[in-house]
């Protein structure tokens, strides 16, 4: 058995004593599906990680009878005397190019080993048919990676990024602004440096011709709204929009957003606008799509108007008039989409009667 299938390991990388990585690649594998039955193991060679040796166990068919379809992969500790030892591992499948699958990647959280548990990980680790349907069993061989890191002491818990909060504090107080924009009647004060670092036309405008007159003289915004300016503000500070952000603020947002260039506003923006698609907003947002270049709101539209029941809602909207007279011609497209192929002659004269 030992000269049919075996499982070797090997350290790839090392940031500390207490943290290492390893490359674990079984050899033979559907040998080893074949010999070992369910509850039957493979196990690497001993690897030192803390000052601890451990070891890899691999059950081809699963470590029981419920998880028979799976690859269970665990982590063992092996020092016999450890005490309790504190851990945390990930275990992922490497493709090709010797990266981990995110799809066949798991990470433990910090688990405590002992005398009595000694042995953790994944009875469900991946399915034995999706692996072998998949790209990543090459040469009868899988390669997985299993990182460790011992816990000595109280893990550090790091709180999470607050940078965004800092931005909007310094927006919201004006804190050493240096600009001044005039929308309507209302004024914002806001950061050359920090407009200019999250929009290309900021910086276009901000660090070139712009850059002396508006020094001391308010900006003048025409072409936004205030509330809007202000969420864009709002947004090139804290990379956030407002918690509810209902549709009507939506297709501001990203008309202003694209005017700017901050491409992840538009996204959200977008993908907004594209999961609330209605009978009486779908005349507007096709409208917006068409004049802005806005593909795949577009396309959600289209595909929404393609049911006849919604094109007639549509044409009961407030919205359609404007979308007949701004953008006739993505009408003609709708037409063209939903009558079926076989009324080739009707679809002539449609589009006749549209030129």
């Amino acid at each position: 058995m030992a000269e049919q299938c075996k499982i070797s390991a090997a350290m790839v990388s090392e940031e500390r004593s207490f943290a290492r990585s390893y490359v674990l690649k079984v050899d033979g594998y559907s040998r080893a599906k074949a010999f070992l039955e369910t509850g039957k193991c493979l196990t690497s060679d001993p690897f030192s990680v803390g000052g601890h040796d451990w070891t890899v166990l691999c059950y081809p068919n699963g470590d029981n009878r419920n998880h028979a379809y799976y690859i269970s992969i665990f982590l063992r500790l092996e020092s016999a005397d450890a005490g309790d030892v504190k851990a945390k591992f990930t275990l992922s499948l490497l493709d090709k190019n010797g990266q981990p699958v995110p799809s066949y990647s798991r990470a433990s959280p910090v688990l405590t080993f002992s005398k009595k548990d000694s042995c953790l990980g994944y009875p469900d680790f991946f399915n034995k048919a999706d692996l072998e349907r998949s790209a990543h069993l090459r040469d009868d061989c899988i390669t997985i990676r299993c990182d460790v890191t011992v816990i000595h002491g109280e893990e550090t818990r790091i709180p999470p990024s607050d940078l965004h909060q800092h931005f909007g504090d310094l927006l919201e107080n004006k804190d050493a602004a240096d600009l001044i924009f005039q929308v309507g009647a209302q004024s914002f004060s806001a950061h050359r440096c920090v407009l200019a670092a999250r929009s290309s036309v900021f910086k276009a405008e901000l660090l070139g011709t712009m850059k002396e007159s508006s020094a001391a003289n308010p900006i003048e915004i025409y072409d936004v709204e205030a509330d809007v300016f202000k969420s864009l503000l709002h947004f090139i500070y804290t990379d956030s929009v407002p918690p509810v952000l209902d549709v009507g603020m939506a297709s501001h947002l990203l008309v202003a957003a694209d005017r700017y260039n901050i491409g992840r506003l538009k996204l959200i923006c977008e993908e907004k606008l594209c999961t609330h698609i209605d009978s009486n907003m779908v005349a507007t947002s096709l409208a917006l799509a068409e004049q802005h270049g806005f593909h795949r709101l577009k396309e959600a539209c289209l595909q929404f108007l393609a049911s006849p029941s919604n094109f007639k809602a549509m044409m009961a909207s407030d919205g359609f008039e404007h979308l007949t007279s701004s953008c006739p011609h993505v009408l003609k497209e709708l037409v063209a989409r939903i009558l079926p192929a076989e009324w080739g002659v009707a679809k002539d004269v449609v589009m006749t009667m549209w030129k």
